[in-house]
């Protein structure tokens, strides 16, 4: 009796081990085919994603992270479909730009921390995910960078990874003389480049960019006075004086139109003689509005015969003035205006001096080519200080002019 109840319960055992074997095995399987599926649906979703919610993606070729595995990919796949319209969508319709700086060790975390408190993102989260989706995490470059507001969060992924180079600013100011330009550059710890090697790289008879159209323009064994245009340039930190030179002359080319100089040439008047009067407007002018009719009364002047008598003209011959550390003589006397020979006095030498004093901007170009047209010979500073001018048609009505 005893023995026979042993062998049932023995049986008993071996059937409840069969059973749990059995539905172990069932649990593994349905376990593995419901992986399977989320790696088919993950799949699916990812392709969906691909190919209409993820723009940037294609365009950038990015790929899915490789160091992810299936289980982990099929999640971030799937949250990121879900999340396919927050991840097109910016915040902002505001396209200003701000500057972004990235510091060496910062991770995707912070960054997007970064981004929130600026208002440029407002889901942390979804910025992480999508950057460790596609790699970026690790890709991220420290630097500055320049974003809008209107940047979606897979623009800014992948802006992130390519930092801005560093770069130099370089402010070329209207009515400065090359050696003006060359101080200034000399007092500039940061441009790898000093003055000297400016003035050489814009010297007489320097090369001439082949790639602008000034070949012809900048007349043989004259300096680029006159060239440079006025402008803010941001060059790379190692770059040289010829690459600053190459800029503005560039820079120039663009301003300057070809109707522009087809016009001026219909008025008589090459490029480097309106460069010439137009850098005396320059000199002269305080408020744009003036500058045609300052170009005027010079204009009047050449068609007349008459000397041009432009105080800026003697400034540039007497040079530097190292009583007041100056390139332009402010304080000129009656005596300076006949005891400065040079081919640049207009109160000695008609007409226009032999180039330009300083470098003009496109305001003073343009009034030279499109002057007002008035029956003025005479100009003064008004006693008022504001920066105008009072315009007569007579000496005497100048001399009237004169300021108590």
């Amino acid at each position: 009796m005893m023995n026979q109840d042993r062998r049932s319960r023995r049986l008993q055992t071996l059937n409840n081990q069969k059973q749990s074997t059995l539905g172990f095995g069932i649990k593994v399987v349905i376990l593995l085919g419901t992986i399977g599926l989320l790696i088919i649906a993950g799949g699916m979703l990812l392709r969906n994603l691909s190919q209409h919610g993820d723009p940037t993606a294609i365009q950038f070729n990015l790929a899915v992270n490789p160091s992810l595995n299936p289980a982990e990919a099929t999640v971030l796949s799937t949250y990121l479909a879900a999340n396919r319209d927050a991840l097109n969508t910016p915040l902002s319709n505001d396209e200003t730009t701000i500057p972004f700086m990235v510091n060496p060790g910062e991770s995707a975390g912070q960054i997007a921390d970064n981004l929130a408190a600026l208002g440029i993102i407002n889901n942390t989260t979804l910025f992480r995910n999508y950057m460790r989706y596609y790699g970026l995490d690790t890709q991220i470059e420290a630097g500055s960078y320049q974003i809008a507001y209107n940047m979606t969060v897979p623009q800014l992924a992948v802006i992130l990874t390519e930092a801005d180079a560093p770069e130099i600013t370089i402010r070329i100011t209207e009515g400065w003389r090359r050696e003006q330009i060359a101080d200034w550059l000399n007092q500039q710890s940061d441009i790898p480049f000093n003055g000297a090697e400016f003035l050489s790289a814009t010297g007489a008879s320097v090369p001439i960019p082949p790639e602008t159209t000034l070949i012809t323009e900048v007349p043989p064994g004259a300096t680029l006075e006159g060239f440079l245009f006025p402008d803010t340039y941001r060059l790379s930190t190692d770059a040289t004086a010829a690459d600053l030179v190459q800029k503005s002359l560039l820079n120039f080319d663009a301003q300057v139109t070809p109707q522009m100089r087809t016009d001026a040439a219909a008025k008589g008047m090459t490029l480097y003689q309106v460069l010439t009067l137009a850098s005396i407007v320059e000199r002269e002018a305080v408020l744009a509005e003036e500058r045609p009719i300052i170009a005027s009364v010079y204009l009047n002047r050449l068609n007349a015969g008459v000397k041009l008598e432009a105080d800026p003209t003697v400034q540039y011959a007497m040079g530097y003035q190292a009583d007041s550390g100056q390139w332009w003589n402010l304080a000129l006397t009656p005596e300076d205006y006949h005891s400065v020979d040079s081919p640049y006095n207009t109160y000695l030498y008609p007409g226009l001096p032999p180039g330009p004093i300083a470098n003009p901007g496109i305001g003073s170009i343009q009034a030279v080519i499109y002057p007002a047209e008035t029956p003025y010979f005479f100009f003064r500073a008004a006693c008022d200080e504001s920066g105008r001018h009072n315009f007569a048609k007579t000496y005497e009505e100048h001399l009237q002019n004169a300021c108590p």
